[in-house]
């Protein structure tokens, strides 16, 4: 088709999609258009840096610790924030084992009460008390306990800068931050903040040092449009000064320094920040002083103590001899925990860490130049001529190919550039240029059939089995997204006191459990025939019957039931060896007319089962656990899914339904029975017929006789506590021998 059509037009074609890619990328800086780009951009660069990331150098020249406030120091010393005691306490421990220089990504911003001044106001005034417990007051003062630790060494203490014009408190340091050459800092184009909560009097006085450290609401953290932390501002302009980091001030003072030198470079009137030289080094910001934090890897990829192990001095020195020891928290109730390109729920002390352990060591750092946008320029224009003059020469296989290798060609420049020149190149544009016209090239001879193929294989890839998608495929005609509604059967399976469980284990072992167990768990569904609606936590839910017709969804979900049960057992045994917890599921089936199709809204959609019998579904899975039986079903699978023996359970009037349901327990498949099973059925079945009719006395003979043969079956001891009740009510006037749960 693409030889049919007019050659100038794809050439046309081609010219205007770069002329388009070019004028996005050179879109207003404050753009909705640039955001977006920033946003994919950010994407792409996170992709850069985890795949270059086991080829950063690492350093062991210098030692920076993270002193971590975590979940255990919580528990042993109590709720956060302590007493300033117990703070001192730290830090004197921290320097008696040779730490160089404390960093706190805490606030000091208010006085803690002293306790003399607690004890006075809170007992009835009197002279004598007053002037005795006076004499103590300087001695039991927290703030002065800590600020005297304080004065041991470099402390660095964090301060914060605000947007919002609020009641500022505490006091800021004099910056160590000379400007080179000297213009005026209101010029410059850091970033401005009117505000700040500095450090209460007293410990200010000990420490003399300050930096401005991530706030809750990101106020000096810089994230990107999509929220993840990727660059770090080194210092901030409040009025007519600039304040450096809390890392770059460690750093400044773990290396001796005195000043900072930042360095800027006149543009319109105002001023670039270009650099920062700190220990005879020059450090490349952007001209608002950021840096792209060189993570190095993952969190706690440094040193982390936990602060209650420094407090009771079970630390060895070898730990803190001649360290930067930062002071922070991984606590997920204390909300210090980030979005980065290495992971979300990122300390943010961790943060501070790595970006002083690039400030020690300038040459690991990623640097974006001015000049990006006018290089990206240039390759835009290069690439997009080519492939507009070589892309309709060519067939579709051959589009394709050459695309993919022009891609490929450009993201290895794009790499080498970041790994061996340090510089970051905005990568998106090239690439969706790129992607953009071999589409269009290639989507003129396949755009109807290969579209549709396309849509059904990524839409149903992962819920339905592989033969279903073959099919589909085949014949794309008899597949609808449309809504439909159809008798089908539903499946849903929980894990028995899943909360349980995951409080005794921690976020790999919990992972690592439910990944053994979804995996062959899904699979035995899509082996049988089943489609996978949703996960939600530890709940499987799946149907049949949809998006292909099968006259045996009935048996084959109880068929894949009992191949789930099964494969829990056989998980068990794994899960002993590797110290896991053994699991128990519960599992109800339904069958019955449901609302089916892709449903949802304009931004989610999902091929999923809707009605009263998907919900029937799900009830009859949570009482699974009340009647002590692993596997559920109603009475319509019943009558549908004949090759089974069932145990009937009871008739049920489920929360939110009036009408009684017959819900029955499978056992086997008839070429299964044993005789055994033949004894415990009929015996069974004579002591329901009986309770059914109200004879109280038979029924509950049978029952006992049930319970004592097989005493771990709870279903016979429900019976004989509801007889109990009923036989007292004598004849109960139109009963059906049904059962109202109260609860899902």
């Amino acid at each position: 088709m693409i030889k049919i059509t007019s050659h100038r037009l794809a050439v046309f074609c081609g010219l205007l999609l770069t002329l388009t890619f070019i004028l996005l990328q050179l879109s207003p800086v404050n753009s909705d258009t640039r955001a977006g780009l920033n946003r994919l951009d950010g994407l792409l660069y996170d992709l850069r840096f985890n795949f270059l990331l086991p080829y950063r150098n690492q350093y062991s020249d210098n030692k920076i610790v993270v002193i971590d406030i975590d979940e255990k120091s919580i528990r042993e010393q109590g709720r956060f924030p302590w007493s300033r005691v117990k703070t001192a306490k730290m830090v004197d421990q921290l320097f008696n084992a040779g730490a160089v220089v404390i960093a706190f990504d805490v606030m000091f911003s208010e006085e803690e009460v002293n306790p003399v001044d607690f004890i006075l106001s809170n007992t009835p005034k009197s002279d004598v008390v007053e002037q005795h417990l006076s004499k103590y007051r300087q001695q039991l003062d927290p703030d002065t306990q800590l600020a005297e630790s304080i004065s041991q060494g470099d402390v660095i203490l964090g301060t914060l800068f605000e947007d919002q014009l609020v009641a500022m408190s505490g006091h800021l340091p004099d910056s160590p931050i000379i400007m080179q050459p000297q213009v005026d800092i209101t010029r410059t184009k850091a970033v401005a903040k009117p505000a700040f909560v500095g450090v209460v009097d007293t410990l200010y006085q000990a420490a003399q040092q300050s930096g401005f450290i991530i706030s809750q609401g990101f106020m000096n953290s810089m994230p990107d449009e999509d929220g993840s932390i990727r660059r770090a501002a080194l210092v901030i302009r409040h009025q007519d000064k600039l304040y450096s980091s809390l890392a770059l001030e460690a750093v400044r003072a773990y290396l001796f320094e005195p000043t900072i030198k930042v360095k800027t470079e006149p543009e319109g009137g105002q001023y670039n920040i270009v650099g920062i030289e700190l220990n005879k080094q020059n450090i490349r910001t952007d001209i608002h002083g950021h840096i792209l934090v060189p993570y190095r890897g993952g969190k706690q990829s440094f040193e982390y103590i936990s602060a209650t192990d420094v407090i009771e001095g079970r630390v060895g020195d070898e730990k803190l001899a001649g360290a930067i020891a930062f002071i922070g928290t991984s606590s997920v109730g204390l909300a210090d925990l980030r979005e980065t390109p290495v992971g979300i729920q990122y300390p943010g002390v961790e943060i501070h860490a790595n970006v002083a352990e690039a400030l020690l060591h300038p040459d690991i750092l990623k640097f974006k130049p001015d000049t990006a946008n006018g290089m990206v320029v240039l390759i835009l224009c290069v690439l997009g001529m080519l492939t507009s003059w070589l892309m309709p020469k060519l067939d579709s296989i051959k589009m394709a190919l050459t695309g993919a290798t022009l891609i490929a060609i450009s993201i290895v420049f794009n790499l080498v550039q970041w790994h061996f020149f340090s510089i970051v190149l905005p990568l998106f544009t090239v690439i969706a240029l790129l992607v953009t016209i071999t589409a269009v090239n290639v989507a003129i001879g396949y755009a109807a059939e290969s579209n549709q193929k396309k849509v059904i294989k990524g839409f149903f890839d992962q819920y339905v089995p592989p033969a279903h998608i073959d099919k589909m495929l085949s014949d794309p005609s008899s597949v609808s997204f449309d809504g439909e509604r159809k008798v089908m059967s539903v499946l849903f399976s929980d894990i028995r006191s899943f909360t349980t469980i995951s409080e005794r284990l921690s976020a790999t072992e919990l992972k690592q459990l439910l990944n053994q167990y979804f995996s062959p768990i899904t699979k035995s569904i899509l082996d049988h025939k089943g489609t996978i609606d949703k996960y939600v936590g530890d709940m499987v839910m799946a149907f049949w019957g949809a998006p292909l017709d099968d006259p045996e969804h009935a048996d084959n979900a109880i068929t894949a039931a009992f191949a789930m049960l099964k494969i829990t057992e056989e998980l068990n045994v794994s899960f002993v060896e590797q110290g896991l917890p053994e699991i128990a599921i519960g599992i109800g089936i339904n069958t019955g007319e449901m609302n089916v199709g892709d449903m949802g809204s304009e931004f989610r959609r999902a091929y999923t089962v809707l009605g009263d019998a998907v919900n029937l579904g799900s009830r009859l899975e949570g009482l699974t656990k009340f009647y002590g039986v692993k596997l559920l079903v109603s009475e319509s699978t019943q009558e549908l899914a004949t090759s089974y023996v069932y145990r009937p359970i009871d008739r049920v009037k489920v929360k939110g339904k009036n009408q009684a349901v017959a819900i029955v327990e499978p056992i086997c498949l008839f070429s299964e029975l044993t005789e055994d099973i033949k004894d415990e059925l009929s015996l069974h079945l004579q002591a329901y017929d009986w309770y059914l009719s109200q004879e109280w006395q038979q029924a509950e003979e049978v029952f006992s006789q049930l319970s004592d043969q097989y005493p771990a079956r709870m279903l016979y001891k429900i019976y004989l506590e509801r007889i109990e009740e009923l036989r007292e009510q004598d004849f109960i006037e139109n009963w059906d021998g049904s059962f109202t749960h109260t609860s899902k």
